[in-house]
């Protein structure tokens, strides 16, 4: 026969197995989780999610209005350090590369962050991409962003080349990757 606390132990521990299965069945249905059946994370290989976004200058894009075009989707905060720091060198390579039709569409994590912190960063770092305005965090969804920078290759066919979750990215290491891309434009 069982002593009172070999079964009060049991009691329990089923308890916390029970809710556990509980709370886990739950969890994969709850808003905003980046686990929901049968949508796998942007990859390589797979389009690029579809989205439309305002500007810094109230200037709608949409990515589909990219096509035929190398496009980084970058996702970044004004608070976030490494996003920071690679800026200088996407600004570098936007500027050597536009031309041969390479487009930025660095998207503020605004759900997280402000209009104004992003306008003033991109005011003081002379930013002349587009800065993208994600207020809902629906892009950050999409794109199933666990951390910041979240940078996104995009082939002119709208696929996804490489994916580079954090940063910084070095300006040598952006230019290999953009060049190539504009392999697949030219």
């Amino acid at each position: 026969m069982e002593d009172l606390s070999t079964r009060q132990f049991r009691i329990v521990a089923l308890a916390v197995l029970a809710f556990s299965l509980v709370w886990i069945g739950v969890s994969a249905f709850l808003p905003g989780g980046n686990n929901s059946p049968g949508i796998a994370a942007p990859q390589a290989g797979f389009l690029a999610p579809e989205f439309t976004l305002n500007t810094l200058d109230g200037e709608t894009i949409a990515l589909a209005d990219l096509l035929g075009k190398a496009v980084l989707v970058n996702i970044w905060a004004s608070w976030c350090i490494p996003c920071r720091s690679e800026m200088p060198a996407m600004q570098a390579v936007y500027d050597a590369y536009h031309s041969q039709g390479f487009e930025i569409l660095a998207v503020n994590a605004t759900s997280q962050d402000s209009r104004e912190d992003a306008a003033a960063f991109a005011a003081e770092n002379g930013l002349t991409f587009p800065i993208l305005l994600d207020v809902d965090g629906i892009v950050g969804e999409q794109y199933q962003v666990s951390a910041l920078p979240s940078s996104f290759f995009v082939l002119p066919d709208g696929t996804i080349q490489e994916v580079v979750i954090g940063g910084p990215m070095a300006e040598a290491l952006l230019r290999t990757r953009v060049e190539t891309l504009l392999e697949e434009v030219n």
